[in-house]
């Protein structure tokens, strides 16, 4: 919590809540990520000895790896063993305390380890439970594995990826997972506000299939309009133009004149105003069906000069554009710095890793402070002090009980306690 200028305290919005977080690798993990920037307590669960997947995924920090560092910062780690009775009275004492369970196991994994959704709906009704898998929980393919390039592929993404004359691409993040993250995020957060209605929890059911369908744009209506099924356009818009890259002297260029007047601003802007007058191009809709000449006409102008005169003139001209970035380029953006989008996390080596930090800017929020290194967890880093909090609170339930729960709460603490 932070005090403005004003004297009003700002906090992050979801402080005060505690999320159980059972996932591992990228879709869970980038999700209570995001509600750990937000303000959330984010407890997470791993396995004994080797924890998450990705602290064996490259690149690695002394030893320690910055994949998984990037996804699981500002978290706390402890390591159950769901065959272990003190480990699952221990577990049961958290779910007690937690808001939010976030699990991406293939469908009934975690049925069978005693923890699924139906059955803590019984036993902590007020828990926002939520599910990442491949393909949800119903349908035919729920049973299938899914991970990132398998839902891209299935889902579509991959085939309008690329280029005409050459293979589908993948796309180059895993967008399969992230999206299906942040789809989760937007289930959790409703769930919340559903909770402070009625006090019911409720289970958000997150196919990472499904998010593809619903990121897909409009390529299922462009189908349906036009009988014809939607390939490859390379770098251009399917439905706009100019909407692309361009060949300028000394690389490609992006111009999005998205619209009629932006289309003759841009032609004014590199010279030819005649352009905007030539009746294949008079409309953004003949412009999309004369691309090839369109693209033809613009280029022999942006081949003439280099890629910052061409910004100028058109950003000059309020007409949108950009250089094609490589990620080196985009870590010193003056925009990007300016809006604190770049923060260091770290393990328990000496030597912190840049990554990016939260896009979401709220006015009754602490402002980004990218002094402030953000700490990943090792394995099982946070079980004694977990353990003393919980009987902490144990004991100061059980001095408000009558004597007949006493007993049971002090002989739950002391289990917890061997």
């Amino acid at each position: 919590m932070t005090e403005s200028k004003t004297g009003v305290k700002k906090r992050l919005p979801l402080e005060g809540i505690t999320v159980l977080d059972f996932s591992r690798v990228l879709s869970g993990p980038y999700c209570t990520m995001v509600l750990a920037d937000l303000g959330a307590r984010v407890i997470k669960i791993e396995r004994v000895g080797t924890g998450d997947d990705t602290r064996a995924w490259g690149p690695f920090v002394d030893d320690e790896s910055a994949y998984f560092m990037c996804f699981n910062r500002g978290k706390e780690s402890i390591a159950l063993d769901f065959k272990s009775p003190r480990d699952r009275a221990l577990l049961d004492r958290l779910l007690d305390k937690s808001d939010v369970l976030v699990e991406n196991f293939r469908p009934g994994v975690m049925d069978r380890l005693g923890y699924g959704a139906e059955q803590l709906a019984r036993t902590h009704p007020h828990l926002v439970y939520a599910s990442i898998s491949g393909f949800g929980h119903s349908g035919p393919f729920k049973d299938l594995p899914g991970y990132d390039m398998v839902v891209q592929a299935m889902g579509g993404v991959m085939s309008l990826t690329g280029w005409p004359d050459q293979p589908p691409a993948r796309v180059g993040t895993s967008f399969g997972d992230l999206g299906a993250s942040l789809f989760a995020v937007i289930g959790i957060l409703a769930g919340l506000y559903k909770r402070s209605r009625d006090a019911q929890g409720t289970h958000v059911d997150i196919a990472m299939l499904d998010c593809q369908a619903a990121l897909m744009e409009t390529a299922f209506a462009r189908l349906d309009v036009e009988a014809k099924v939607p390939k490859r356009t390379g770098d251009a818009h399917p439905s706009l133009a100019p909407f692309e890259s361009f060949a300028a002297q000394d690389g490609r260029v992006v111009i999005a004149a998205g619209n009629d007047q932006l289309f003759l601003l841009m032609a004014d802007a590199i010279g030819v105003p005649e352009l905007a007058l030539d009746p294949r191009f008079l409309s953004n809709d003949l412009r999309v069906q004369n691309r090839p000449a369109l693209t033809d006409a613009i280029e022999r102008i942006t081949r003439t000069a280099p890629i910052d005169v061409w910004l100028g003139k058109l950003t000059g001209a309020g007409v949108p554009c950009a250089p094609i970035n490589t990620i080196d380029k985009v870590l010193e953006h003056p925009q990007l710095l300016s809006r604190n989008m770049f923060i260091h996390v770290q393990g328990e080596s000496e030597r912190k890793v840049k990554t990016a930090g939260s896009p979401i800017k709220m006015s009754t929020s602490p402002d980004e402070d990218v002094t402030i290194v953000r700490k990943s967890p090792a394995v099982d880093q946070h079980r004694e002090a977990i353990l003393r909090e919980l009987m902490a609170a144990s004991g100061a339930y059980a001095s408000q009980a009558d004597d007949g729960s006493d007993d049971d709460k002090l002989k739950r603490s002391a289990s917890l306690a061997a």
